[in-house]
């Protein structure tokens, strides 16, 4: 727990800076950051994004949570990010701790560490924070003077990977939850502490959507397999239920959003339009535990959009979700906002876009100002048939269509986003994306009469993920992965004239493969975590830091003591009676419904969006006590007045 002073590190750290690449993530002092008086505050907040600042400082999750915290007037949030290997070194041999951008106090200091994990492939990253922070790697060896480590994000939808490492997981959205924590603390520490640190997770873990883990025991089969994920103790629950934040209109975050002093992935003011996502694709993890559908009104992103540019001065505005196309008010939404900047400099770009949903009064107005930011379309299967698979319901026809509006009105270049390695996928499927992309082409040349035009093809790995209608399926190997992605290659390429225009990206096998493991692993895969980072594992998610070599050495070390291995958690397939890593913490989405979908995807059945036929019984509005909010509202976005000082110069 929190001491009653901290005192900044900044004196030992800016001397090491000099010998750092990028020292400005470190400083702190953006616009948009807090720094509140630490004898002021009863509870005190860390929050981390485990990546680099470029990475952890645009991420929306984190600058909301942070905002909500920092709002309360007894309450303190600070931020912390991944340091690189070379800073991290020199922290190590001149002893300094883990620290906070904000006020560069010690991370150890806090009451509290939520750490946001959108991938996997940041928990090494976690544990160098642990250990830089001075804290016990293992939750179990921690006291009354350590921090709880929460973890949250979508990953935390199956934390057991991690479960020796952090105290408690939040499932689903955080705006609600980290009050409810606060106010737990905050009332235990009035009250002395008693019970100390297990009192404090037990009172967690009572609200039945913190899931600790140490009150769960797991046994195991002679095959391997779990057998039952059961409580130790009679006064917690069985199973933990996700939060969800219903009224996104009374959540209008972030106001003030941070604007880095260092060059960022995005550097955009960014409004969440709609949570949630009925689509149903099976591969879509985001989608599935996210639902139910839930708008922001045109009234609330029109006002969020003109206070935050205000305070921001950014000159993008990035209308988020999951599929932003799908908004009922979505042409209302951009006329508005492209009538109320129209003459400045300010741009609008919708950063996920359905092939099917991206029409050409949508393209005049997000490019009406004469600015066009990216436009990505992920139709995700090359062939029809694999489309059917995933429940991807998007044609060749719709996809031609779309892009020769995207060409026509001005796009010289969109980026095609696909798959491979999906369940039941061949090679003739992932050919497909050749045929389709020299498709794209010839169509954006004969509509437009010139040959500037281009796309780019991007490939990701499938990763089967937890709550998913493909949690059972088995992964295709990186061998099979590779060698698809090279015949395309080359089949890109068959036509000189069409391949030229064809820009082509991929990740290869290995990483996903990892990702595999570590999203459907047990508690089990923790050894191969900490295995990975003792021997020099960093910054996962970035190829040129990524060992391959590295994770199935430490998998071929840990894992035949427990009589599994990669390939078990990876390649294998599951049937449906087995009890899956993840089976007591509770989505919302009925287990029965994701087999069936997944038999569905088995003969190509497709499966409806529930937000406009009627509900096919997921499981997420009555157990969660829940239902699905969409417009149309029947109201413009006011104000319409033009926003002075985002004006472009006469």
């Amino acid at each position: 727990m929190s001491v009653e002073s901290s005192t900044s590190v900044w004196p030992q750290l800016e001397q090491l800076l000099p010998r750092v690449s990028k020292p400005i993530q470190y400083v702190g002092g953006e616009l948009g950051a807090s720094v509140k008086d630490w004898a002021g505050a009863t509870v005190r907040w860390v929050l981390m994004y485990p990546d680099a600042y470029e990475v952890g400082l645009p991420n929306q999750g984190v600058q909301i949570l942070y905002e909500v915290l920092n709002e309360q007037p007894d309450v303190l949030a600070e931020r912390t990010y991944a340091v690189w290997p070379d800073l991290e070194a020199l922290m190590r041999e001149h002893g300094v701790p883990q620290f906070t951008v904000d006020a560069h106090r010690p991370v150890r200091d806090f009451d509290v560490f939520g750490v946001s994990f959108s991938t996997e492939l940041g928990y090494t990253n976690l544990l160098t924070a642990i250990d830089l922070a001075g804290i016990p790697m293992i939750a179990a060896d921690r006291d009354e003077s350590h921090p709880v480590i929460v973890a949250g994000g979508h990953a935390a939808f199956n934390p057991e990977p991690i479960a020796d490492f952090i105290d408690a997981a939040v499932l689903g959205d955080g705006e609600e939850a980290v009050l409810e924590i606060t106010a737990i603390v905050r009332r235990w520490k009035a009250e002395g502490s008693p019970g100390g640190r297990t009192e404090l997770l037990l009172r967690l873990a009572r609200t039945e959507s913190v899931y600790v883990p140490r009150f769960y025991d797991v046994d195991y089969l002679p095959d391997g397999r779990i057998q039952r994920v059961v409580p130790n103790r009679p006064d917690v629950p069985f199973r933990v239920h996700k939060r969800t934040t219903m009224d996104l209109d009374a959540w209008p975050y972030p106001k003030k959003p941070l604007v880095p002093l260092a060059e960022t992935v995005h550097e955009r003011y960014a409004v969440e339009i709609f949570r949630g996502c009925t689509r149903g694709c099976r591969f879509c993890q985001a989608g599935m535990i996210t639902r139910p559908v839930r708008e922001r009104s045109i009234t609330t992103v029109g006002q969020m959009v003109k206070e935050g540019l205000e305070f921001s001065g950014f000159r993008e505005v990035g209308l988020l979700s999951l599929s932003s196309a799908d908004h009922s008010e979505i042409g209302d939404i951009c006329s508005g906002l492209a009538d109320q900047y129209e003459g400045s400099n300010v741009s609008l770009s919708l950063p996920s876009t359905r092939v099917d949903a991206f029409n050409i009064d949508l393209a005049q107005e997000l490019s009406r100002n004469g600015r066009r930011t990216g436009l990505t379309f992920a139709p995700e299967g090359g062939s029809e048939r694999i489309r059917k698979v995933i429940n991807k319901m998007v044609t060749e026809e719709d996809l031609i269509r779309t892009v020769v509006t995207a060409y026509t009105n001005g796009w010289r270049n969109v980026k095609l986003y696909f798959m491979c390695g999906l369940p039941t996928e061949t090679d003739e499927d992932v050919l497909q994306i050749a045929r389709l992309a020299h498709e794209v082409i010839k169509a954006g040349r004969a509509a437009t009469g010139s040959r500037d035009i281009r796309c780019t093809v991007s490939i990701g790995g499938f990763v089967p993920k937890p709550h998913t209608p493909f949690q059972w399926a088995s992964m295709a190997s990186p061998e099979v992965i590779d060698n698809r992605l090279k015949q395309l290659k080359f089949a890109i390429n068959s036509d000189k004239s069409l391949g030229r225009a064809i820009g082509y990206r991929y990740h290869d096998g290995q990483p996903s493969l990892i990702e595999g493991l570590l999203s459907r692993g047990d508690r089990r895969v923790g050894a191969v975590i900490r295995r990975v980072w003792e021997s020099g594992g960093r910054f996962d998610g970035w190829s040129e830091h990524f060992s391959y070599d590295r994770w199935v050495t430490a998998a071929a070390e840990t894992l035949p003591a427990f009589g599994v291995d990669l390939d078990w958690y990876t390649v294998r397939e599951r049937d449906e009676a087995e009890v899956l890593p993840w089976d007591h913490l509770d989505s919302g989405l009925d287990k029965e419904w994701l087999w069936k979908d997944w038999q569905d995807a088995l003969t190509e059945y497709e499966q409806d969006d529930c937000r406009w036929t009627p509900c096919f019984d997921c499981g997420v509005c009555p157990s969660q006590d829940t239902q699905i909010q969409i417009g149309p509202t029947g109201r413009k976005m006011l104000p319409l007045t033009p926003v002075e000082g985002l004006r472009t110069p006469a």
